[in-house]
């Protein structure tokens, strides 16, 4: 009796389909980026120096607690209004400047127990080591949020005519800036600087309590 021959099964299609079913997922599956804040430490200074002496009234303090509450200044606040709360001291100008100059361009209402001038007003933030990372990130957003709205205030001041279809000239600046990158722009440079100066982030952040 002749010995039947075992069937063949054609695994050729299947291949397509897991081929397909791959495609499929890769196309589909959305990757999660991880979130971060973006900041430029500054370099490491050797020199044995005093720090300067600083007046409470140029100091704007900001502390998230372990239960995700936001003392400003020793009070607590929402942080809706930490904004413009941060604006306030930033643009106050109720005093002169390291070199003895007004700031002519601030339209705070320069107050004397609130920031002499936007060079010496310095942000200082604390968390509790138990406060979520959530928070913490929506503090420094904030924060940093109010730096470039007085930046993009004044840009506009200056630079308008030069972004006339712009709604935010400061960050159509920087947008040309990193469009020509590899073409040194040295007047824009100039401009993108002159602003900085004008309102430097100055955002100190302290460790947290270790208890």
């Amino acid at each position: 009796m002749a010995k039947r021959s075992a069937p063949e099964v054609n695994a050729g299609s299947m291949a397509d389909i897991a081929f397909l079913l791959l495609i499929f997922f890769l196309v589909t599956t959305t990757i999660e980026k991880d979130k971060g804040l973006l900041r430029s430490l500054p370099p490491i200074d050797d020199t044995q120096t005093e720090p300067p002496q600083i007046k409470q009234k140029n100091l704007f303090t900001v502390l998230i607690n372990r239960n995700n509450q936001l003392l400003v200044e020793d009070e607590q606040m929402e942080l809706k209004d930490l904004r413009q709360a941060a604006i306030e001291f930033l643009d106050n100008g109720g005093g002169t400047n390291h070199a003895g100059k007004s700031c002519d361009y601030c339209q705070g209402k320069r107050l004397d127990d609130s920031s002499d001038h936007p060079d010496k007003a310095i942000i200082s933030m604390k968390h509790d080591r138990e406060t979520s990372y959530e928070q913490y990130m929506d503090v420094q957003n904030e924060l940093v949020a109010a730096y470039n709205f007085l930046r993009e205030r004044e840009a506009k001041r200056l630079y308008k005519q030069y972004y006339p279809n712009a709604d935010k000239v400061f960050t159509a600046m920087l947008e040309e800036k990193e469009k020509n990158q590899f073409s040194k722009d040295e007047v824009l440079n100039e401009r993108i600087e002159e602003i900085k100066k004008l309102f430097p982030m100055k955002l100190s952040e302290a460790e947290p309590d270790k208890n």
